[in-house]
């Protein structure tokens, strides 16, 4: 096949009818004949050679050219495509290196094998500029919900026609023992969209809350416009869900709305998600309240929180337990979820018999160490002193508003639990160095000799040992292992360190030995602290 004038309009007749049936851009389509013309005719002429085609975007005439760029003599490789200066001269009046020459070669007469090369290199390049527009349409398109038929069921995975593309909704994000057939039409929320090199992927799923959040969203016209906002949704997927919202009119109630007349809204979700239960949840700010209406229906009778810890101790009466609980646990789970929050659930009893138990091992505490009797340490635990060393350095004023005791008596009570706490730790301290810490460690400021003496334990004796440690080495923290989160417990953490707390103190311990330039650190938080403002100025 040559390329005459014949059929020169041919060219772009097909290229416009290439695109628009792939609907890409027709010059893509053009790019690609260019290409595939340069390579049949590398074929015919030589592959060395750098030859090139353009096609005129209004005629469809293609014009060949080879093209030989001008090098330094040392630098030729490719007598082909490149020559001296010298040499350059014949063709060129004032040849420089890096200049080229380009001459008008005649068109190839394609064979059967260069016309098949031809189509491939176009229907390659076809196939990328369409995976392209694939990509860019659906990346945008993440985080959304999208009605789609399906095409197949590959290994328990479903492929679904998204109209100008496929998903596929995976088995883990089917709800419960989902099955479809070809040609079934199914919503989904587009979880992800990756460009691999087999084109783009777009990642399905009905299990993800976002879905649950966004079915809402359409079917809930104040959440769509703003009035009310979905802070937390939680799913055991097929079974039960929990949502917590909030309304930011306080004309309007954020659960009734989500609900609808007679629950037509809300039973408009459950019926996509398969009859999954919902509680909807007023959420609160005050996580002790938000915490009592996750675990409705229970009754709450107490909630005490830990926030360091990251968790919270709740107590129901002993009918309410089971179904605080839940099946399976699936009640407190879900709850726990909702509020991001560690949950213990108790009786009433319970908790009685475990504030006995700490009632009864403070006041044993107070009687050995500070010499008093039975009734006299009650009276301290009573009125809330849980350690020697509140007693030892708390304001004079605080004991003597305890019945029986004067002045007299509380400068004595002070005195005994220093004497025990300076003696606990000399103790300590005498045991860190039989084990061998070293100076720089125990003057080492935030340190207590206790403190030392379990570092010393862990083979940490030097200051240098400890700036090399994590900060979850130190204060303890959690791993997810196979989905199930595992504690890690840390060398100080019976000691009530943070997290926080630790890093600033490894942080100390590396500026201290030269390790880190306190400069650059500053240098580091103000960067930081300017991409946040920036971050929130672009909010």
């Amino acid at each position: 096949m040559a390329i005459t004038s014949a059929n020169q309009l041919e060219l772009l007749q097909t290229a416009e009818a290439v695109a628009r049936e792939k609907m890409i851009d027709p010059g893509l389509v053009i790019e690609a004949m260019e290409e595939s013309l340069a390579r049949a005719a590398k074929s015919r002429y030589g592959a060395e050679m750098d030859i090139r085609v353009a096609i005129d975007r209004k005629t469809g005439k293609a014009t060949f050219t080879r093209v030989r760029t001008v090098v330094e003599d040392e630098e030729l490789e490719n007598y082909q495509a490149e020559f001296t200066i010298e040499q350059a001269k014949q063709y060129m009046a004032d040849p420089e290196v890096g200049s080229q020459y380009i001459e008008e070669i005649p068109p190839v007469e394609m064979g059967r094998i260069a016309a098949q090369s031809a189509k491939q290199v176009i229907l390659q390049k076809v196939r990328e500029a369409e995976r392209d527009r694939q990509f860019e349409e659906f990346k945008d398109r993440a985080g959304t919900i999208i009605n789609g038929v399906v095409k197949r069921e590959e290994y328990g995975n479903v492929i679904v026609d998204v109209g100008r593309g496929e998903g596929i909704l995976r088995r883990n994000e089917k709800i419960g023992r989902e099955s479809y057939r070809p040609n079934d039409r199914v919503r989904c929320f587009i979880k992800d969209v990756r460009r691999e090199t087999r084109g783009p992927q777009i990642f399905l799923s009905r299990t993800a809350p976002e879905f649950m959040a966004e079915l809402f969203k359409m079917e809930v016209p104040e959440i769509y416009d703003g009035i009310i906002e979905i802070k937390a949704v939680a799913r055991d997927p097929g079974s039960r869900a929990k949502i917590a919202v909030i309304s930011h009119d306080g004309s309007i109630d954020p659960v009734g709305a989500c609900v609808g007349m007679r629950g037509s809204r809300v039973q408009a979700v459950v019926n996509e998600l398969q009859g999954e239960k919902i509680d909807i949840i007023p959420w609160n700010e005050d996580q002790p309240t938000f915490l009592v209406n996750a675990l409705q229906p229970a009754e709450v009778s107490k909630v005490v929180l830990d926030e360091e810890a990251g968790k919270i101790e709740v107590v129901v009466p002993e009918e309410q337990l089971s179904l605080a609980i839940g099946r399976r646990g699936q009640n407190v789970r879900l709850a726990s979820q909702l509020t991001a929050l560690d949950i213990d659930i108790m009786t009433e009893a319970e908790d009685s018999a475990r504030r006995q138990k700490e009632f009864e091992s403070r006041t044993k505490l107070f009687m050995e160490t500070l010499d008093v009797d039975e009734f006299f340490a009650q009276l301290l635990v009573s009125e809330g002193f849980t350690n020697l060393e509140e007693v030892g350095y708390v304001e004079l004023d605080e004991l003597l508003v305890i019945d029986g005791v004067d002045e007299s008596t509380a400068h004595e009570l002070q005195a005994r639990a220093r004497d025990f706490i300076e003696a606990k730790a000399k103790a300590a301290l005498d045991a860190a160095r039989a084990l061998g810490a070293e100076d720089s460690l125990i003057a080492f400021e935030g340190l207590t000799p206790q403190m030392v003496e379990a570092l010393a334990k862990d083979d940490v004796k030097t200051l240098e040992d400890f700036a090399t440690c994590a900060d979850w080495e130190l204060a303890g923290g959690w791993t997810t292992v196979e989905g199930e989160r595992v504690k890690d417990d840390g060398i100080l953490e019976p000691f009530g360190m943070t997290l926080e707390e630790a890093q600033g103190m490894v942080m100390t311990a590396r500026i201290i030995l030269g390790w880190v330039d306190p400069a650059e650190l500053e240098s580091n938080e103000d960067d930081t602290e300017e991409a946040d403002s920036e971050e929130e100025t672009e909010a």
